[in-house]
């Protein structure tokens, strides 16, 4: 039998093997458990802070907090625009959470129909997890009580207390300040365009951004530097507390001032009433504008809450236009309130202001009669007379002789057919015709390129193609009443307390002070006995007396028949204008007026421009100790009949 044989190097080879791959695997064991070693220590010896500042940043977060809207003041500080607190009630989604079951039940506790939930559940879910999305402003006190007690039971609501835009004066300011609203896709693409980054806070619901006006042109430095909440989270990132001594203060907006004046600005939107049309008053030393008021108008707080669909609709489609700022955007023939600027066209050209035209009723021209506006005439006038009695055949006259570029020289010397810089966009410029404006007009139509000599009489009354907003025509009174200096209207006075520059600072009009004065003479007779604007003129302020030009303007032709009187449809009516400055001896205001379809400028427009003027006139203190000053004692002329009567004793008189 075999006995088995051992091999006792093979046992020593294969226990080598194991111990040296024992010692490789324990070395490498070993380096591993080293370098763990140093890792701790290094983060828990040197990197010690810098853990500790992130375990805070997951324990605690910054929610971003809008600053307080800057406030928007009238020239005496007056507050035409500020904030307010707002109950405000939002709802955000999580993972898990029943958000349509929520809405249902917050609709037991706020009024939430139907429609409505199923608006904001598809909001809720466009929006980012965990983002408030608002559910409802302005709520009242029981209602935020109501929904704050049950906070625990609906995962998601917050009700809280934030800030909303109001305007105490409603409408009357709401074309020029404008309002706020919530930023939308069209805000935001809009600086993407711009080549800028969003805001973060552009994105926090309770945010809002200027959309028109001065809450739009200034919306940068009303809103302020925003700041932050510092709130302790969850694991899951949700709001578990605040900690209000690591909050970041927000830094309020500037208080922005404006020249307007808020008694006469609600005074302009009083007498306007349910007509349609702009007023523009301005300061005829320094430019300030004091009233810039559009009619009729719209309440600014509907839009900051925001408006239903129907609600936009009915203000977009009435035939008056309340979105549409009469003052700036809206642009009317001037009729005969222009027949300022064609006078000082007649003196540039060097005619004789005493020259006399007779007027029969109108002139024929080109195989066409043109009517004055008088039908049976107003006889033979010079320049002071044509103005007085606004004679429309005078300057038909005239015109032949002195050209359209004279007229467009005199014009926009004196600010129409231009924009001026007062801080606010959405202001046309209109049109100021001459013949190198017709070539351009029409430079795809040659037959209508050239001007035709007969386009001069309808120009010379302020029709064809000429086209002013109220801002132009305010302007243009204020240069004829200052005579001196080409002023600038100026709305915003100061931002931040800096003071913006003044309307004085101007050159002075290319126009010799005598041809002014002959016009300015002729705007005091049209108040005058026998004016065309003296009975709607009167302002019954003692020796203060107002000058103006009254002016009708046609919207369409009535050679083809139809009335012109105030029972024909409001569309087709004629505008009524006025324009105005007072006092004459010492010029300091001067007004514009436009009634939309109004039908004449005495009976619309001049009524209108008298309130306005009145109530700035009672405001200004030098002008009140004027018109309060006590009359002279009248001279007391002795009875000569008294005299001679004898003296009669009391027993006769008792007899």
């Amino acid at each position: 039998m075999t006995q088995p044989a051992i091999f006792f190097a093979e046992v020593n080879e294969r226990q080598g093997l194991f111990h040296r791959r024992s010692i490789l695997l324990g070395a490498f064991a070993g380096i591993g458990i080293s370098a763990l070693g140093a890792r701790l220590a290094y983060l828990q010896l040197f990197e010690t802070q810098r853990y500790e500042k992130l375990a805070v940043s997951n324990q605690f977060n910054f929610k971003l907090a809008p600053a307080p809207r800057g406030v928007i003041v009238d020239r005496n500080g007056a507050v035409l625009a500020a904030n307010r607190p707002n109950f405000r009630l939002m709802v955000s989604r999580d993972k898990g959470s029943d958000t349509e079951g929520t809405l249902k039940t917050l609709a037991n506790f706020v009024p939430l129909d139907d429609a409505r939930q199923r608006r904001l559940l598809k909001d809720i879910h466009s929006a980012p997890k965990r983002a408030p999305v608002p559910v409802m402003e302005d709520m009242s006190w029981e209602q935020f009580s109501a929904i704050n007690v049950r906070a625990p039971e609906l995962p998601g609501v917050t009700a809280d207390v934030g800030e909303v835009r109001v305007y105490p004066h409603g409408g009357a300011f709401a074309h020029v300040i404008g309002y706020v609203a919530k930023v939308n896709k069209d805000d935001i693409d809009a600086i993407a365009k711009a080549g800028q980054t969003p805001e973060p806070i552009m994105l926090h619901p309770g945010f809002r951004i200027g959309k028109q006006g001065v809450e739009k042109a200034l919306d940068a430095q009303l809103r302020g530097r925003p700041g932050a909440h510092k709130v302790e989270v969850d694991a899951n990132g949700r709001e578990v507390g605040h900690h209000v001594d690591g909050d970041i203060p927000a830094v309020p907006g500037d208080e922005v001032q404006l020249t307007l004046d808020v008694d006469i600005q609600n005074r302009a939107l009083e007498v306007f009433g349910e007509e349609s049309g702009g007023a523009v008053m301005m300061d005829c030393r320094n430019g300030d504008i004091l009233c810039m008021s559009s009619a009729p108008s719209f309440d600014a707080n509907r839009f900051v809450r925001g408006l239903t669909g129907a609600e936009y609709r009915a203000l977009a489609g009435y035939e008056r236009k309340p979105l549409l700022d009469k003052c700036l955007s809206g642009l009317y023939p001037p009729g005969s309130t222009f027949k300022t600027m064609t006078a000082l066209a007649i003196l540039m050209a060097g005619i004789n202001p005493e020259e006399r035209v007779g007027c029969g009723g109108g002139m024929n021209f080109g195989g066409r009669y043109f009517h004055c506006h008088k039908r049976g005439g107003h006889g033979s006038q010079n320049l002071n007379d044509a103005l007085k009695n606004s004679c429309d055949t005078y300057f038909y006259s005239m015109s032949l002789r002195v050209g359209p570029d004279r007229i467009a020289q005199a014009a926009r010397a004196f600010g129409l057919g231009q924009t001026f810089d007062i801080g606010i966009p959405g202001q046309k410029k209109g049109i100021v015709p001459d013949p190198a404006w017709k070539k351009r007009y029409f430079s795809k139509n040659e037959a209508q390129q050239p001007w035709w000599p007969g386009e001069n009489l309808s120009y010379a009354i302020g029709q064809g193609y000429l086209q002013v907003n109220a801002l132009q025509l305010a302007v243009m009174t204020a240069r004829l009443a200052n005579g001196r200096k080409a002023i600038n209207p100026r709305l915003i006075k100061s931002v931040g307390g800096k003071e913006r520059p003044s309307g004085a600072v101007a050159p002075d009009l290319p126009f010799p002070a005598e041809h002014i004065d002959r016009v300015r003479a002729g705007m005091a007779a049209v108040t005058d006995v026998g004016g065309t604007g003296y009975r709607a003129s009167q302002l019954g302020l003692g020796d203060i007396l107002m000058a103006g030009k009254t002016g009708t303007a046609q919207v369409r032709n009535y050679d083809s028949g139809g009335s012109r009187g105030k029972g024909g449809t409001w569309g087709l009516r004629d505008h009524g204008l006025f324009v105005a400055f007072a006092p004459i001896d010492a010029p300091r205001y001067a007004i514009a007026v436009i009634v939309q379809h109004g039908m004449g400028g005495s009976t619309a427009a001049a009524p209108r421009a008298r309130e306005i003027m009145r109530t700035a006139l009672l405001k200004d203190p030098e002008l009140i100790s004027r018109i309060q000053k006590p009359l002279p004692m009248p001279e007391i002329v002795p009875d000569t009949e008294l005299d001679t009567v004898p003296a009669v004793s009391n027993v006769e008189r008792a007899v």
